[in-house]
C-alpha cells in the first residue's frame, strides 16, 4: 500500500483497534471473527475425519495472513487461480501454493520459475495442453531449475464445467506423457475441479452432476494406470459439493475456500447432506445516507461488493430487501410491517459472492465479539487485490 490515499484509509482503520464496531467506517468490509473461526474449525474437522486433505482456494480471501491461519489449522497448502496471486502470497510467507490453472504466457511462467528458484515456497500448477507443458519446461530452464528440483504439475480434466481441461482418458494420458518427457517437471496428479456445480441449488442435482464427474476421474485413472502411470492425487470440491468429492472414495485433497466466508449467493443452495453448516462471516458495513417515505439509501453501492451471483442479502435490520441503487448507492425497501432504518443507521449487508467482493478492498476488518457490540481486533491485508496476472 504506497499512495497516499490508501495509507490513510489503512491508519484509519488501525486506530479502531480495540475499539468498538461503531468507529468502523462506511463502506468497509469486516470480518466476524468469531464465526471465521468456527467455519475454519468445521472444514478442517470434516477434513481430518473424511482423510482428505485440505487446500483452501486463497483467491477467495486473497490474504497471507489467513492462509497462514487455514494452514496452521491443518490445511496443507492454499490454491489460487493468477500467476501473480502465488506471487505476492509467496513473498507474503505463505510457503505451499497450487496453481490450480492454466498459465501459457512466456513472461508469466518465467516469473513462477524464478520464484522457484528463488523462494522457499513449494509451487506446483495445472496444465491442460501440450503447449503449456513445453512452455513450462522451457521457463525453467531459463530461470536455471533443472532436476532434481523440480515443479509439481496436475493434468486438469474436464468433470462438466465445460471451461479448461482436457477431455477424460486418453487426452490426460498424452499430457502426462509430455510432462514424463520433461525431468525438470512431475506429474502429481489430476486437477478435476466442476465448478458449474457448486450452486446448483438442491443437494440431487450437485449430486447428479458429481457422480458424472466421479465417472470420468475413475475412466481417466484408469487410462493411466493401463499405461503404466500411477495417480498420485485426485485435487478438485467447492464449497457446494465437497463432501460428496470426500465421500466418492476418488479425491483425496479438498479446494473449498468460500466456506471460510459463506456469501449469499452460496447461503441459497439446500444444504446437502452430511456437510457441517457454515455461518456468514464477510460482511459490508454500511449506513444510510437518504431516505424518504418508500424507500432508503446506503451507502454501499457497486464499489464496495461484487454483483455477478446477484445482490447482497441484508443481515441486519431484518425485513429489508437490497436494490441497485449504482456504484455509490443500495435502495433498500422494507417488508410489508417493516420500518425503514432511519438517517445513520448501520446496515450490515451479505455480499452475493466474497471473492470478487474482497477483491475490491485493501484490507478487511476483523471484529470479535459479533456485530452490533464487539471490538475491531486486527485489521487484515488483502494481499493479492487485483493480481490478475
Amino acid at each position: 500500500m504506497h499512495d497516499t490515499a490508501t495509507t490513510a484509509r489503512w491508519q484509519r482503520a488501525q486506530a479502531c483497534i480495540g475499539h468498538g464496531v461503531d468507529t468502523i467506517d462506511t463502506p468497509s468490509l469486516v470480518i466476524d471473527l468469531d464465526a471465521m473461526e468456527r467455519n475454519l474449525a468445521r472444514m478442517a474437522a470434516f477434513a481430518s475425519e473424511h482423510g482428505v486433505r485440505l487446500r483452501p482456494h486463497a483467491k477467495m480471501h486473497k490474504s497471507a495472513e489467513l492462509a497462514r491461519l487455514q494452514m496452521n489449522h491443518g490445511a496443507m497448502g492454499v490454491c489460487v487461480q493468477k500467476t501473480d496471486e502465488a506471487l505476492a502470497l509467496a513473498h507474503a510467507g505463505v510457503h505451499d501454493i497450487y496453481i490450480s490453472n492454466e498459465v501459457i504466457a512466456p513472461a508469466k511462467l518465467l516469473r513462477l520459475a524464478q520464484a522457484v528458484r528463488d523462494l522457499p515456497t513449494k509451487f506446483s500448477i495445472a496444465v491442460d495442453s501440450t503447449l503449456g507443458v513445453t512452455r513450462l519446461a522451457q521457463a525453467l530452464h531459463a530461470a536455471g531449475v533443472d532436476a532434481p528440483a523440480r515443479l509439481d504439475v496436475l493434468v486438469e480434466i474436464d468433470v462438466g464445467q465445460g471451461r479448461c481441461g482436457v477431455a477424460p482418458g486418453a487426452p490426460a494420458v498424452a499430457l502426462v506423457q509430455a510432462i514424463a518427457a520433461h525431468p525438470v517437471l512431475r506429474f502429481a496428479g489430476l486437477q478435476a475441479y466442476h465448478g458449474g456445480a457448486q450452486h446448483r441449488r438442491t443437494a440431487a442435482e450437485r449430486a447428479e452432476a458429481m457422480a458424472a464427474a466421479t465417472r470420468a476421474v475413475q475412466t481417466t485413472c484408469e487410462a493411466l494406470q493401463a499405461e503404466g502411470f500411477q495417480v498420485p492425487l485426485v485435487t478438485g470440491a467447492g464449497t457446494g459439493t465437497f463432501s460428496l468429492e470426500a465421500n466418492s472414495g476418488v479425491w483425496g485433497e479438498l479446494q473449498a475456500g468460500s466456506y471460510l466466508f459463506m456469501d449469499a449467493d452460496y447461503a441459497s443452495n439446500e444444504a446437502t447432506p452430511l456437510a457441517p453448516v457454515f455461518e456468514h462471516a464477510l460482511f459490508v458495513k454500511s449506513q444510510v445516507m437518504s431516505r424518504n417515505a418508500a424507500h432508503a439509501v446506503c451507502d454501499a453501492g457497486h464499489k464496495s461488493h461484487a454483483i455477478d451471483s446477484g445482490m447482497p442479502s441484508v443481515w441486519f435490520p431484518s425485513g429489508l430487501n437490497y436494490a441497485s441503487g449504482g456504484d455509490e448507492h443500495g435502495v433498500l425497501r422494507a417488508n410489508a410491517g417493516q420500518p425503514l432504518p432511519g438517517l445513520g443507521e448501520v446496515v450490515w449487508l451479505v455480499p452475493g459472492h466474497c471473492d470478487p467482493t474482497v477483491n475490491l478492498h485493501d484490507f478487511m476488518v476483523g471484529v470479535r465479539g459479533g456485530l452490533a457490540a464487539g471490538v475491531v481486533e486486527r485489521v487484515i491485508r488483502v494481499d493479492a487485490r487485483a493480481c490478475l496476472g
